[in-house]
C-alpha cells in the first residue's frame, strides 16, 4: 500500500490520460469542445511559475551556509556533478541517433525553435533582458533564473541585516511550494482534457510517439544505471571499488522506488556511502546538494523530451548549435529540478522559453517526464552515492585506494 500512496498522484494522472484518450477515439474532433479545461489548468501553472521559481532559487541560495562553499571538495563535487549529468546527456543523444524516435505526427510545422540572429544576440537574449518587467514573463525563464539567484546571493551575504529578508524568502518558498501542490491537483483533469483534445484531432497515432520515447528512456536508463554506475565505481576504487558500491546500493534504490523522492533517499544514501568508505566530510556535503543539484535521471528525460517535441513540431535534433545548447539546457533543468517540488514542470517551461515553444508543447513534456519518474529518481538518488566515491577518489587522490573503498 505504502507504493501506491507515494506514486498516487501518478496514477490518477494516468487514469486521467487514459480516460482522455479514450473519449478522444470516440469523439473525434467534437471533443475540442473540452479544450479549454486543459487551457485553464495549462494557465495556472504558467501563472504560478514565476513567483515558484523566484523564491524557490533565491530562498535555497540565501540561506546556504557561506562557510560551506569554500574549499577543494566543493570544487571538485561541483566538476563531478557537471561531468556526469553532460555525460549522461550525451550518451542520450547519442543513443536518439541510434534508435530514432521516428514521429508519426506533427503538431506545427510553424514553430520557430532556433533562436534568432548572431550567437552574441543569441546569448545577450538568453542570458538577460533589457526591462525588470520582461522577467515577470515565462517566456524569459533563464534570466529570470540568473536574476533570483542573484537575489539569494545578495541575500546571504547581507549576513544579520539581511535575516529578515531571508525569512520572507523561506516563508514565500512554502507558501508557493504549497500553491503548485494544490494547482497539481487538478492535473488528471487538465492534462487528461488536452490528451483527449491531442487524440481527437492528430489521432491515436499520438500513442507510437509516447510509446517510443518511453521505451527508449527505459531502455537506455536501465544500461546507464548498471553500466554506467559501474564504469564510475571502477574509476572511483577499481575491481573493489564496484563490488562495495553494488554491496550498499541496493537500500538506496529500494528507498527511491518507494520513497519516489531524492530528498527522502538522504538518510540510506548517507548510510550507504559511509559503507562505501566515502570519508564523512565528503559524504555530509555531497549528498545533501546531490539531492538538490545532481540528476542524472533528469538529464536523460530532458534530452529525450526535447527530441520529442522538436519532431512534433517539424523540427530536427542534428546541427552542433541544437546539440550544444540542449546539453546546457539539461545542467539547468538537472538543478531546477532539484530544487522545487514537481521541479520537472518548472524545467520542461524552462525548454519551452529558450527554444520558443507554443504552448501545446508542455502537456507532451509532462506527460513523459511523469511516466519516466520512478526511473528517474532511482538514477537521481543513487548516483550521489557514486558521485561521492568519485569526490572521494579526486579529492584523496595522493592516498591508497584500499583506504577507502
Amino acid at each position: 500500500m505504502g507504493f501506491f500512496r507515494t506514486y498516487s498522484s501518478l496514477f490518477w494522472l494516468l487514469a486521467g490520460i487514459i480516460a482522455g484518450s479514450i473519449a478522444g477515439m470516440i469523439f473525434g474532433e467534437h471533443i475540442a469542445v473540452i479544450k479549454p479545461v486543459g487551457d485553464i489548468f495549462l494557465n495556472l501553472l504558467f501563472t504560478a511559475v514565476i513567483p515558484l521559481v523566484f523564491f524557490a532559487v533565491a530562498s535555497a541560495i540565501a540561506n546556504i551556509d557561506a562557510g560551506k562553499k569554500l574549499g577543494a571538495i566543493l570544487g571538485i563535487m561541483s566538476l563531478v556533478f557537471l561531468a556526469t549529468i553532460l555525460i549522461s546527456g550525451f550518451l542520450t543523444i547519442v543513443a536518439v541517433w541510434i534508435f530514432p524516435i521516428h514521429q508519426e505526427i506533427t503538431l506545427s510545422h510553424d514553430t520557430n525553435i532556433t533562436q534568432p540572429g548572431n550567437w552574441g544576440e543569441q546569448i545577450t537574449k538568453l542570458l538577460t533582458v533589457n526591462e525588470f518587467y520582461e522577467l515577470l514573463s515565462r517566456h524569459n525563464m533563464l534570466p529570470f533564473l540568473i536574476f533570483s539567484g542573484l537575489v539569494g546571493f545578495a541575500s546571504m551575504r547581507a549576513g544579520q541585516a539581511g535575516q529578515a529578508f531571508r525569512n520572507f524568502l523561506h516563508a514565500g518558498n512554502e507558501v508557493m511550494k504549497d500553491l503548485l501542490t494544490l494547482i497539481m491537483k487538478a492535473g488528471p483533469i487538465g492534462l487528461g482534457a488536452y490528451f483527449a483534445y491531442q487524440v481527437g484531432t492528430v489521432g491515436p497515432q499520438l500513442f507510437g510517439t509516447y510509446a517510443h520515447s518511453l521505451g527508449l528512456y527505459y531502455g537506455f536508463g536501465i544500461v546507464y544505471f548498471f553500466a554506467g554506475f559501474t564504469f564510475y565505481a571502477f574509476v572511483a576504487g577499481g575491481i573493489n571499488g564496484v563490488k562495495i558500491f553494488w554491496k550498499n546500493n541496493i537500500i538506496p534504490s529500494l528507498t527511491a522506488v518507494g520513497t519516489g523522492s531524492s530528498i527522502a533517499t538522504i538518510p540510506a544514501n548517507l548510510e550507504a556511502v559511509k559503507k562505501m568508505g566515502v570519508p564523512p566530510e565528503i559524504g555530509n556535503v555531497v549528498i545533501p546538494l546531490g539531492a538538490s543539484l545532481h540528476k542524472d535521471g533528469s538529464s536523460i528525460s530532458s534530452i529525450i523530451k526535447m527530441t520529442v517535441v522538436f519532431g512534433m513540431f517539424g523540427r530536427g535534433f542534428d546541427s552542433p548549435s541544437v546539440i550544444l545548447l540542449a546539453l546546457a539546457i539539461t545542467v539547468l533543468v538537472s538543478i531546477v529540478e532539484g530544487g522545487i517540488p514537481n521541479g520537472g514542470y518548472i524545467g520542461e517551461m524552462l525548454v519551452m522559453s529558450v527554444y520558443g515553444l507554443p504552448v501545446e508543447a508542455l502537456p507532451p513534456l509532462m506527460i513523459i517526464g511523469t511516466l519516466v519518474d520512478p526511473l528517474a529518481t532511482i538514477l537521481n538518488a543513487t548516483g550521489d552515492n557514486v558521485a561521492s566515491m568519485l569526490v572521494a577518489r579526486f579529492a584523496q587522490r595522493s592516498r591508497d585506494a584500499k583506504e577507502f573503498y
